[in-house]
């Protein structure tokens, strides 16, 4: 399959496919679609969207959610944000719920479960679009799944927003060996900012960090300047022009 084939479209505004319950589709969607994707406990709800022809790249980008148990979804509003902000940037999204979450089979799994949901996902993007740049991206617990994850991926770029280190075992967690944003709020009342500056300067290649003064965990009236800081973080990065998109901008 040719880079970029995967996201081809007409750039008319797509309307929302229904679900695919039984069988995943064989390639990527062109529209905005809702899937049900196989994973290891049962199907998984996923949503996936591609940037307006003229911008696309050839890369995915997978965002997993926060804590299933205090109301992560793939409809969390920073989730939201992070997928809208790649599709920008020109890559294609996938966003999806945890087992347990929504219309997803299965019982929540302490991170265990929940990263060989994330597995099954990637390799469904993988299958379907071979040659184009994985990406993963999470935010809060979705970051440790996403970390923890990322040793068995050929992954291209991560991205962690608000990791939960220090309520999670991240230091056991072997580093990306690719370009890595950790995006970080000064004023997070849920995870220590300290704690997360610590970590990011003990790793063997530390990864880029973004520091955001006065912003608490949820990015509450400040989701814009997020949106600024993951496209400053890794416009350097960024996959080349899919065959569908014009070459020059």
């Amino acid at each position: 399959m040719r880079a970029g084939f995967c996201r081809a479209g007409s750039g008319i505004m797509p309307a929302v496919m229904p679900a695919h319950k039984a069988n995943p589709p064989a390639t990527f969607p062109a529209v905005a679609a809702e899937l049900s994707l196989p994973g290891p406990a049962g199907p998984l709800e996923a949503a996936t969207a591609i940037a307006e022809p003229a911008a696309a790249r050839a890369g995915v980008a997978i965002v997993c959610h926060p804590h299933p148990l205090h109301g992560g979804s793939m409809h969390n509003k920073v989730v939201t944000m992070v997928a809208r902000t790649l599709r920008e940037l020109g890559l294609a999204t996938v966003v999806f719920n945890f087992r347990g979450v929504g219309a997803s089979a299965g019982e929540y799994d302490d991170g265990r479960g929940e990263t060989e949901d994330l597995l099954a996902v990637a390799a469904w993007v993988q299958r379907v679009c071979p040659q184009d740049a994985l990406w993963l991206a999470g935010f809060s617990f979705g970051s440790y799944v996403a970390a923890r994850a990322a040793a068995q991926l050929p992954v291209r770029q991560m991205i962690s927003v608000a990791p939960p280190v220090g309520r999670w075992d991240f230091a056991a967690l072997a580093s990306p060996l690719c370009p890595w944003l950790v995006v970080q709020g000064e004023a997070d009342e849920v995870v220590d900012p300290e704690a997360v500056y610590a970590w990011v300067a003990a790793q063997a290649e530390p990864p880029t960090l973004m520091r955001m003064p006065e912003t608490g965990h949820f990015f509450h009236r400040r989701l814009m300047d997020l949106r600024g800081a993951i496209k400053n973080g890794v416009r350097a990065n960024l996959p080349p022009r899919s065959e569908a998109a014009p070459a020059h901008g």
